[in-house]
């Protein structure tokens, strides 16, 4: 991952009747309604919290900055 490259990630999904961990977890991505986006460092923290909700998501690669 290349330095300071972001990830641009928009909520597709519903938190409504998901695990209490995968809302906390959106809600740690920036995330809490539905088509919100929010532009994040590509780190693998990151990336471990989007692949834990990555059924709720859309993930588009941006170029490094």
């Amino acid at each position: 991952m290349a330095e300071g490259k972001k990830i641009r990630i928009t909520q597709t999904g519903s938190p409504i009747g998901r695990t209490q961990d995968q809302r906390a977890t959106l809600i740690g991505l920036g995330l809490n309604k539905r088509h919100r986006t929010r532009e994040l460092v590509d780190t693998p923290e990151v990336r471990g919290m989007i692949n834990k909700v990555r059924h709720l998501v859309r993930i588009e690669d941006d170029q490094a900055a």
